[in-house]
């Protein structure tokens, strides 16, 4: 099999080969956090057209704005200069519009795949997604996955959408592929490119086919799976065995702090064993860790098993905030501060350091368990989206001034900016005052205790 810039084929199956001997030409639906790098890749080789339902996300991309953070700018604007400047023969063109899309020959799915309120998978983005795609599949496109889901999602819940939407016939007139995304938000070292990439295709000539495709992007290379349903496996259990690893650690801390001693010097000296595993405790938040688990557990009870496991870590890992609030409050009263008058600082409401993304952050919690107590709660993060923070948990955000200019009973580190690393805390309380440190980042001189 070949793969040019400019044509694809695929295999040696005549239906096959025929259907999909034409130029190529793809749409990426979803241009968040790992649809957006993805477009941007491929555009540097094919004509690409980022699809997405948000008009304002979509806005900002074609002024050359990614909020994200994901991407470097400048490749944005070239990307769409190329695409406006060749007539769409190569380059990248953010869109609306499913007219945009209707000619793509492969469509490539990067929505998100998050749990309700009881924790179930909630596939309503894949299968609207899905209805979307199908409105304009025409006969040898290929639907390529890579939205986080359990094994066998794609077969039993995307296809059949897609197939009663399009009114073609799957593994005849398309084909369908998985190839679970790897993005890590926030770093700049661990990239798309640089990861290795799991592929998979419906039939054996769609997967060398797929594999192909993603090979001129991903320089680390990549690993064809023998089925979707491997592929699918593959990602999520990623996610869920450092949802473990992460749990046994937490569950360490709330162990430790009941004997007065601290986590981090304890993985420090059981670190030094050369085979021990260097986790450490924290808040699980995100749009993977905290949610791929689910995922697995969902199928898992489907075919009849319990898995004790992988949930009794997110069990764990969900108690953490609570256990932070509960602390700090714990520790107030100690040094006879009164709670329900008091003003407690939170640094970062995003779920991870030097990024912008507050998906599933566990911070939101710290919060409403702190405001339970009638305690004033202050939050701030210049690196977040201060509308969708109001948006999605009611929390205003306050801005510079107001931080350098009050005085608080307790200050949280909840994320680990560097620009707060380099913030002066001990300017920032009263006396008394508690200093919590929930990412183990300040200097022990100034804290009271930490995670």
């Amino acid at each position: 099999m070949t793969l040019t810039d400019d044509t694809v084929s695929l295999g040696t199956n005549n239906n096959v080969k025929k259907t999909m001997e034409k130029e190529l030409k793809i749409a990426v639906i979803g241009q968040g956090y790992v649809g957006l790098p993805l477009a941007l890749a491929f555009a540097q080789h094919f004509p690409v057209v980022g699809f997405d339902i948000k008009e304002s996300r979509v806005a900002e991309l074609q002024r050359g704005i990614d909020l994200t953070k994901e991407v470097d700018e400048s490749q944005l604007n070239v990307s769409i200069l190329t695409y406006n400047n060749s007539g769409g023969v190569k380059g990248y063109k953010p869109s609306t519009s499913i007219s945009d899309i209707a000619d793509a020959n492969v469509y490539i799915i990067t929505v998100p795949t998050p749990i309700n309120q009881f924790n179930a998978p909630d596939l309503t983005p894949l299968k609207s997604s899905s209805k979307l795609v199908g409105t304009v599949l025409k006969q040898g496109d290929v639907v390529i996955y890579e939205s986080t889901v359990y094994p066998g999602c794609t077969e039993e819940e995307c296809i059949p959408v897609l197939e009663e939407t399009s009114k073609l016939v799957f593994n005849r007139d398309f084909y369908a592929g998985y190839s679970p995304e790897r993005i890590n938000p926030g770093d700049k070292v661990n990239t798309l490119e640089t990861i290795v990439k799991v592929t998979s295709g419906s039939t054996p000539e769609v997967a060398d086919y797929i594999d192909d495709l993603y090979r001129t992007i991903i320089k680390a290379g990549t690993h064809k799976a023998p089925s979707l349903k491997v592929a699918e496996a593959a990602k999520v259990i990623e996610n869920a065995q450092r949802d473990v690893n992460i749990s046994f650690v937490n569950e360490l801390a709330l162990i430790f702090d009941r004997l007065g001693i601290d986590t981090q010097d304890v993985l420090e000296a059981a670190g030094t064993k050369f085979n021990f595993l260097k986790y450490k405790p924290g808040l699980v938040g995100g749009h993977c860790i905290s949610v791929d688990p689910y995922y697995l557990a969902h199928k898992a009870i489907q075919v009849g098993y319990y898995p004790d496991v992988i949930l009794s870590g997110r069990r764990v890992n969900d108690e953490i905030p609570v256990f932070i609030a509960s602390k700090v409050v714990k520790l107030m009263i100690q040094k006879g501060i009164d709670v329900s008058r008091s003003r407690v600082l939170l640094l970062g409401v995003a779920f991870k350091e030097n990024c912008p993304d507050t998906r599933n952050t566990k911070v939101a919690k710290i919060y409403e368990e702190l405001v339970s107590y009638g305690i004033e709660v202050d939050v701030y993060d210049p690196w977040v989206n201060v509308e969708e923070v109001r948006e999605e948990y009611g929390i205003e955000l306050i801005k510079e001034d107001k931080l350098l200019n009050t005085r608080y009973e307790g200050v949280v580190l909840t994320t680990a900016h560097t620009d707060f690393r380099k913030l002066n805390i001990e300017n920032m309380v009263s006396s008394p005052a508690v200093i919590y440190d929930a990412k183990a980042a300040l200097d022990r001189k100034i804290i009271d205790s930490r995670l």
